[in-house]
């Protein structure tokens, strides 16, 4: 667990005091929605997960609607639907949250294992590993600003999130630790025995060479169908009957928001955009 945490601070630049392990998204998500005061204005992107709550504007003007009244900002970096980055990156939302006194709130799942991420300058983040973190289901991680901590109430804390849990395992009172382990939710260990050597392989291939190579083949296939050049490793099109062309050559892919979705990782190849191309093609 420990060279889990330490792994993924690496991967998005923060102390390993700043990372809380648990299952899933959905489990932040809920420490940080219980946290904001009654009649809290929250701002998503609309074509966001239907999970992040608020009031939403189309993602191209979420940076630009932050304003004074807004109390949390809340999105993924990358979308799911489509791949889209938040326009000029999370340095701006940050900068303008800042600049209001708005909390930020950030879903790194579609980003981290593909897309350089700074954790540092952001109040909340959370990922879910099984994507492209390379991962089994059931393991997560969040992360929080030393000075918003306070504002979390451990309310899955058990004996896990102790400083030293195997000293504060048995009576009361519940010893939480002082760090963002306070939120450590009871692992399910074959999960992360899985975890980290998929962290392992990531930082040893390095998170920039990674990135070339995904934007690469993603390009490769957006010039191979006609679409513009873009600045995301997931690639949508439509194409009628696409989705069953490429099953048929083998191909697996999905439908997201009436698209076909692609998304392009460190195991694939220019052999793996040539076959999809060619089936669309078709």
């Amino acid at each position: 667990m420990d060279r889990a945490r330490r792994r993924f601070a690496g991967l998005v630049g923060v102390a390993p005091d700043r990372v809380a392990i648990g299952n899933q998204v959905s489990t932040f998500t809920g420490l940080i929605a219980a946290a904001l005061p009654d009649g809290a204005r929250v701002l998503a992107a609309e074509e966001d997960f239907t999970s992040a709550p608020g009031q939403t504007v189309p993602l191209s003007h979420l940076v630009e609607s932050i304003r004074p009244g807004v109390n949390l900002v809340a999105v993924s970096s990358v979308q799911s639907a489509d791949g889209r980055l938040v326009p000029g990156g999370l340095d701006a939302l940050a900068a303008a949250a800042a600049a209001h006194g708005c909390l930020t709130y950030v879903d790194a799942t579609q980003a981290v294992g593909w897309l350089p991420f700074d954790a540092a300058p952001l109040d909340f983040v959370s990922c879910a590993t099984y994507k492209w973190l390379l991962s089994p289901r059931g393991t997560a991680f969040g992360v929080v600003r030393p000075e918003r901590l306070e504002m979390l109430r451990p309310l899955h804390a058990g004996w896990y999130a102790g400083d030293d849990p195997w000293t504060s395992i048995y009576g009361p009172p519940l010893r939480l630790a002082r760090a963002a382990r306070r939120l450590d939710i009871s692992p399910a260990w074959l999960s992360w025995a899985g975890t980290v050597p998929a962290l392992d392989l990531l930082a040893e291939v390095g998170i920039p060479g990674i990135h070339r190579h995904d934007i690469g083949l993603a390009n490769g296939l957006r010039e191979r169908l006609g679409l513009p050049g873009g600045d995301s490793a997931i690639v949508t099109v439509t194409a009628e009957g696409g989705l069953e062309r490429l099953r048929a050559a083998g191909i697996r892919a999905s439908v997201r928001a009436g698209a076909v979705r692609l998304s392009f990782h460190l195991h694939n190849t220019e052999s793996d955009v040539e076959a999809v191309a060619r089936a669309l093609r078709d």
